[in-house]
C-alpha cells in the first residue's frame, strides 16, 4: 500500500513539474511569427528603388530585428504600415560626427540645416523613436540640437515637451537634466523672439507668440500668419516640460515659473483664439482682432497637449464630417466648406490649403486619443479613433507606372484619390524631370515628416507613457472590431510588454480574453478589451 500510494504521488508530482513547465516554456515563445517581420522587409526592399541610404535595405531586417516593438493584427493595411514606417524611419539614422541625427528627407535639400536636419519634424522624431530599444540615436539627436549645430528655433519645435515625453518611455532622466539648461535658454530666446526674412518670430505681443505660416509648418495656408493655435501651443506643451523637468531637477522656483508661464498661455488661447461662433480654435492675425474664418487641421494642437479646459470638445464634431475635415486618404488640412478650400496643381508644390498632410494627421490622432483618455465628454469616441487611423493609413500608398501598388510615404496628398501632390508635380518640375533647387529626385519618398507607429502604440493598443510605475493601458479598438491582435517586445521602463487579445483563445493558445505580460509574467487576463492598470513594481 505504501508503495502505492509513493508511486501515485510521483506521478502526480511528474504532472505538476509538466503542466508548470509546459506553461513556463509556452510563455518564453514569442507570439508573433518571427518570420512575420522578416517577410515584411523582403518585400520592402525588393519593391525599393534605394536612391539614398543612411542604415541601408541589407542592414534593416538586423536593425528593426534589434530595435522595434513588433504588431500584428487582422487588418493588413494597418499592419503592413505600421512594419512599413519603421522600415522606412531606420532609413533617416545618420550618423555623423557629431552622432546620431535623424533627418526629415533622405536627399540633401538647400533649406535645410547641419547633417541635413530640419527642426519642423523633429518632434515627431521623438514621439517616433522613443519605441526603439537602442537609445543612443536620440541621444546623440538631443544634444546636437541643443549643443552640436542644430537649428532648433528655424521652425516650431516643442523640443522639451518632446524631450519629456521620450522620458516618460525609458525613464532614464540624466539627458534631460543635463540639457534643461539648454532648454531654457531655447524657450527664452522665443520669448524674446527674432528677425526672420523681415518677419518677428516669437515675442510676447498680446502675451502670444507670433510666427508666420512656413515657418510653423503650414505655407500658403488661409489662416496665415499671426498668434497660431500650434506655436502657441508648442509654448505651452514646452513650459509645461520644463517646470517637470525642473521637479525632477529639485528646482522648486523654475518648477513653478514655468508652470506660471503655462497657465498664462492655455488662459491666453481660451480667451483669444477660441471662436465661440464657430467653436475653434483659430488664427489671429498680428494686426486687428478678428480671428481668421477658416478652420483649419490645425486648431486641435491644443489637444495634443491636453491644455484645452473641458467645454471646447464641439471642435471635433468637424473631424469626421465630409464637409469639414473627412476625406478617404487623410483629413484635409482646410475644411471643405470653405470657399477657399481647393486642391491645386499650380504654383509652389506645397499648399496647405485643401490637401491632406501626414504632419498634421498624425498630430490630431495625438490629440484624439488624447481627448479619449483624458476628457470626459460624448462628442467623438473609438470609431471616429478608427476611421480617421484607417484613412491615414490609406494614404501609405503608390500605383506605380506599372500599375503595382506599393507601400509609400511622401509629402501631401491630394485628399480624394490618393495622389501625392508634390511627387507628381515634381517629377517633372525642371523641363520634364525633376529640380536640383528643389531636392532632386524623389525627395520626399519615404519622408520623415509625421508618425504613425507611436499612433498604434500609445493610441489604438493605448499603452499610455507615464513618469510613475503604473503601466496604463487604453485600448482606442471599437467593440466588436478585431478578434485578435498583439504589440510585443515593447520596451517600457526597462521591460518587455506583451499586449494582446485572442477572442477566441486559439490563435496565441494562452486562453481567452485580453492579456498583459511583462517580461514574460501574465499581469493582466481580463475577458473583454477595456482599459486597466497595474503597478509595475508589484
Amino acid at each position: 500500500m505504501k508503495n502505492k500510494i509513493i508511486f501515485k504521488l510521483k506521478i502526480i508530482l511528474a504532472i505538476f513539474i509538466f503542466n508548470n513547465c509546459s506553461h513556463l516554456d509556452n510563455n518564453l515563445k514569442p507570439l508573433i511569427d518571427e518570420f512575420k517581420l522578416q517577410t515584411y522587409v523582403e518585400q520592402f526592399n525588393k519593391d525599393d528603388e534605394e536612391l539614398y541610404a543612411n542604415i541601408s535595405n541589407k542592414e534593416a531586417l538586423n536593425f528593426l530585428q534589434k530595435n522595434i516593438p513588433l504588431f500584428e493584427c487582422p487588418d493588413i493595411d494597418i499592419e503592413r504600415t505600421y512594419y512599413f514606417r519603421w522600415w522606412t524611419y531606420r532609413k533617416h539614422i545618420k550618423n555623423t560626427e557629431d552622432g546620431y541625427v535623424i533627418t526629415e528627407f533622405l536627399p540633401d535639400v538647400p533649406w535645410s540645416g547641419k547633417h541635413n536636419t530640419i527642426s519642423c519634424p523633429a518632434a515627431h522624431h521623438y514621439y517616433e523613436g522613443r519605441w526603439l530599444h537602442n537609445t543612443k540615436y536620440l541621444d546623440d539627436y538631443s544634444y546636437f540640437w541643443l549643443r552640436k549645430g542644430g537649428e532648433p528655433r528655424l521652425y516650431s519645435f516643442w523640443i522639451a515637451d518632446a524631450f519629456y515625453n521620450r522620458y516618460l518611455v525609458t525613464l532614464d532622466n540624466k539627458p534631460l537634466l543635463d540639457l534643461l539648461p539648454d532648454l531654457i535658454e531655447n524657450y527664452k530666446m522665443w520669448e524674446t523672439g527674432w528677425d526672420w526674412n523681415g518677419y518677428h518670430i516669437g515675442g510676447r505681443k498680446n502675451g502670444l507668440f507670433y510666427t508666420i505660416d512656413d515657418r510653423d509648418g503650414g505655407e500658403f495656408s488661409v489662416g496665415g500668419h499671426g498668434f497660431r493655435p500650434t506655436l502657441n501651443s508648442f509654448m505651452y506643451g514646452d513650459a509645461i516640460a520644463i517646470s517637470k523637468i525642473s521637479r525632477l531637477a529639485g528646482k522648486r522656483e523654475l518648477d513653478k515659473e514655468y508652470r506660471s508661464k503655462a497657465f498664462k498661455i492655455k488662459n491666453l488661447v481660451q480667451d483669444k483664439l477660441w471662436d465661440s461662433e464657430s467653436q475653434f480654435f483659430k488664427v489671429l492675425p498680428k494686426e486687428g482682432s478678428e480671428l481668421s474664418d477658416a478652420r483649419e487641421l490645425y486648431g486641435y494642437t491644443p489637444w495634443y497637449f491636453n491644455m484645452p479646459d473641458s467645454g471646447y470638445e464641439e471642435a471635433w464634431k468637424h473631424l469626421i464630417d465630409k464637409e469639414g475635415f473627412y476625406s478617404p486618404y487623410g483629413p484635409t488640412f482646410l475644411e471643405q466648406r470653405h470657399p477657399e478650400f481647393k486642391i491645386s496643381y499650380e504654383g509652389h508644390e506645397c499648399q496647405w490649403n485643401g490637401p491632406s498632410w501626414p504632419l498634421a494627421t498624425c498630430s490630431v490622432l495625438t490629440s484624439l486619443a488624447n481627448l479619449l483618455n483624458n476628457y470626459d465628454q460624448n462628442v467623438i469616441g473609438k470609431e471616429e479613433y478608427f476611421k480617421t487611423l484607417k484613412s491615414y493609413t490609406n494614404s501609405h500608398k503608390l500605383k506605380r507606372e506599372d500599375g503595382k501598388i506599393v507601400p509609400w510615404i511622401d509629402e501631401n496628398l491630394n485628399p480624394f484619390n490618393g495622389d501625392w501632390i508634390s511627387r507628381t508635380r515634381l517629377k517633372s518640375w525642371d523641363n520634364g524631370t525633376w529640380s536640383i533647387e528643389k531636392g532632386g529626385k524623389e525627395r520626399g519618398k519615404d519622408y520623415n515628416h509625421s508618425t504613425y507607429n507611436d499612433l498604434i502604440i500609445t493610441g489604438l493598443i493605448g499603452l499610455r507613457p507615464r513618469s510613475d510605475n503604473i503601466v496604463e493601458i487604453n485600448p482606442l479598438i471599437p467593440e466588436g472590431k478585431w478578434d485578435y491582435f498583439c504589440l510585443d517586445n515593447v520596451l517600457y521602463h526597462g521591460k518587455i510588454l506583451t499586449i494582446f487579445w485572442d477572442k477566441t483563445g486559439e490563435k496565441y493558445n494562452r486562453g481567452k480574453g485580453f492579456m498583459v505580460y511583462v517580461d514574460n509574467k501574465l499581469r493582466i487576463h481580463n475577458d473583454k478589451i477595456k482599459k486597466v492598470s497595474f503597478d509595475l513594481k508589484n
